[in-house]
């Protein structure tokens, strides 16, 4: 199975939102990771075929998305954002709502939805209206109905928003449990939700493809780069400013920083290992604005 993304351009008038997009994704979890306004929910919604490229195609197993229709549709999950709810339907009749929009046979759908909502810890919450679940609750359900059909193609925009640690890592555990079969793709601002799910990530900014590389290979990359710094306090706004800077803790009269900077910045600095929030501070920090 193979998901392409050819040449796609997306423009919104004079703005250019994506450019010349190449990606080729089989089966496994590849994280989406930029800035907002990098294009990435542009991307996923072109990829889902519910926004048309200006330029390019997206394919999968060598057909275009776009004229395959409800067969596409049949093969796709999609989480948005902001994914729109009945407030007055249970959990369990919005699943089995959208099953019926899918074309699920009744017990198919029935089968299918008592086994999501156990899946995502909610089966004793069934009967509850949507109104009355938690925020939390909600953004597991939309997990679920993702998940309905069984697809070959799942596209999750900020699927951990709004879940505790409990809720995200068995969210985790869901989805890599899933990757083996189907194609995963996974925005989050959550970095290290992508570290411990993602084979893969692709980094994109201003509309434009960085890489796409595994995690380890991204963090491999930061080696030697990353310091702790103690200084005076008041020396800390003027070296924060000078490199990019992760972290900072305060100890009695003295500021704790954590830089990102190819050469030692100070006498005291000792060297760190890398991690996931310096990895996005070097692509997509303040310096890399410009």
């Amino acid at each position: 199975m193979k998901l392409e993304i050819e040449k796609v351009c997306k423009r919104y008038g004079d703005v250019l939102a994506l450019a010349d997009v190449d990606l080729s994704l089989g089966s496994g979890i590849y994280g989406l990771l930029g800035p907002n306004g990098a294009g990435k929910t542009t991307l996923m919604r072109i990829m889902t075929d519910l926004l048309k490229p200006s330029e390019g195609r997206v394919l999968l197993d060598g057909q275009e998305i776009a004229a395959m229709g409800a067969e596409f549709r049949r093969r796709l999950g999609y989480l948005p954002q902001d994914f729109g709810y009945y407030p007055g339907f249970t959990a369990e009749q919005f699943l089995l709502y959208l099953a019926g929009l899918k074309r699920l046979p009744r017990a198919e759908a029935k089968r299918q939805t008592a086994e999501l909502l156990e899946t995502v810890g909610l089966y004793d919450k069934r009967g509850q209206k949507m109104k009355g679940l938690s925020g939390g609750q909600r953004q597991r359900v939309g997990i679920a109905q993702a998940l309905l059909g069984d697809p070959d193609v799942l596209v999750l925009d900020e699927p951990t928003a709004g879940l505790d640690p409990e809720e995200r890592i068995r969210f985790r555990g869901i989805i890599s449990g899933l990757s083996r079969q189907k194609i995963v793709l996974l925005s989050t601002h959550i970095v290290s939700d992508l570290e411990a799910a993602a084979n893969e990530i692709i980094l994109l900014k201003k509309g434009r493809v960085l890489g796409v590389r595994r995690p380890h290979d991204l963090l491999a990359g930061l080696e030697g780069m990353v310091w702790t710094v103690p200084v005076p306090a008041e020396e800390e706004k003027e070296l924060a400013s000078r490199y990019l800077c992760s972290n900072v803790m305060h100890d009695g009269g003295m500021s704790i920083l954590r830089l990102i900077a190819k050469e030692k910045p100070y006498p005291d600095a000792a060297a760190e290992r890398p991690n996931m929030e310096d990895m996005y501070l070097f692509y997509f920090g303040k310096q890399e604005r410009t």
